[in-house]
């Protein structure tokens, strides 16, 4: 197939890129590098510098899309929602117009788990009530409400991913954030020594050891999720699908294996709860494991920490 993968020259973009390709697409990546690196786009890959606003004459023969390029912090969302709101929905709107225009009939979105909020149960389900708490969220969850009347209107084949915490690497592909959030590459800079420690929020939850739990799927096991959804997309059908551990991984439990993987001791200074941080976030994958046959081959957080800390110190196969 012929293939657009916007935002392909970030962390999980260029993850599938570089299997689309080896599964033998052809594979255009376009990407604005506001955020993502060009020695990202994996070779065999045709790179295009350009917004998804701007996408329209590089649609021309394509047959699907997969769409990650967004703004993605939530910190940020707060401060800026306009941001947030003309990018992640404004843009993808544009990008649905151009498909449209050009007859490019299928999409893969990489949507967020954050679309539900704070949930009511834990795991989630595709079914539970979407209450984002974020305009990071709120603007993901409307581009899903876009897909669906687009799918209504003109047939649109397409499929979205909500899923929390990915990580990993695949080679040297790996992330690599101005701006990082996310806890496992955090606590591997304390090993690397770019910070002198890790900052645990709350250790009084009410989880096994009292620290957050939170989902974490490997970005290998993403890239196939995002490969059997390509195939998944049916015209005139949106569809919606959780990827999670169904159980999750606590901060202890990241910091302690990150000790393990990388034999630094790693120092945790342990600081009150942030407001509103649920105790438990965790999606459940039974749906796309039931329909489309996904399962994930690296799901213990050691895989995880091995292969994050392998492409950040340059010792990845």
């Amino acid at each position: 197939m012929r293939l657009l993968v916007t935002g392909g020259a970030g962390y999980v973009g260029s993850v599938v890129a570089a299997r689309l390709v080896e599964a033998g697409h052809e594979v255009t990546v376009l990407d604005d590098l506001s955020t993502g690196h060009e020695d990202a786009v994996p070779p065999g890959a045709r790179f295009v510098r350009a917004s998804i606003t701007e996408a329209h004459d590089v649609l021309a023969d394509k047959d699907a899309v997969l769409h990650f390029a967004a703004r993605s912090l939530v910190g940020e969302s707060v401060e800026k929602p306009g941001l947030y709101w003309a990018n992640n929905l404004g843009g993808t709107l544009a990008l649905l117009d151009a498909m449209r225009a050009q007859g490019v009939g299928s999409i893969v979105f990489s949507s967020t788990a954050a679309t539900y909020g704070e949930p009511e149960r834990s795991p989630i389900l595709e079914t539970d009530p979407t209450r984002p708490t974020n305009p990071y969220g709120a603007s993901k969850l409307a581009v899903d409400t876009a897909l669906s009347a687009y799918a209504d209107i003109s047939g649109l084949g397409a499929v979205s991913l909500r899923y929390f915490n990915v990580a990993g690497a695949y080679g040297r592909f790996r992330e690599r954030h101005t701006i990082e959030t996310h806890l496992i590459p955090n606590v591997l800079k304390v090993a690397t020594g770019e910070r002198e420690s890790v900052k645990v929020f709350g250790t009084d939850y009410a989880t096994p050891d009292g620290t957050c739990v939170r989902d974490y799927i490997h970005v290998q096991d993403l890239a196939t999720a995002h490969l059997l959804a390509l195939e998944a997309a049916t015209p005139g059908e949106h569809k919606i699908y959780n990827l999670g551990s169904g159980t999750g991984f606590s901060v202890q439990e990241v910091v302690s294996v990150c000790r393990e993987v990388t034999g630094h001791a790693i120092p945790a200074e342990v600081g009150p709860r942030r407001a509103g941080d649920p105790a438990v976030l965790v999606a459940s994958s039974e749906k796309i494991r039931r329909e489309l046959g996904w399962k994930p081959e690296k799901a213990e957080l050691s895989r995880m920490v091995e292969d994050a800390w392998g492409a950040l110190s340059g010792k990845s196969g």
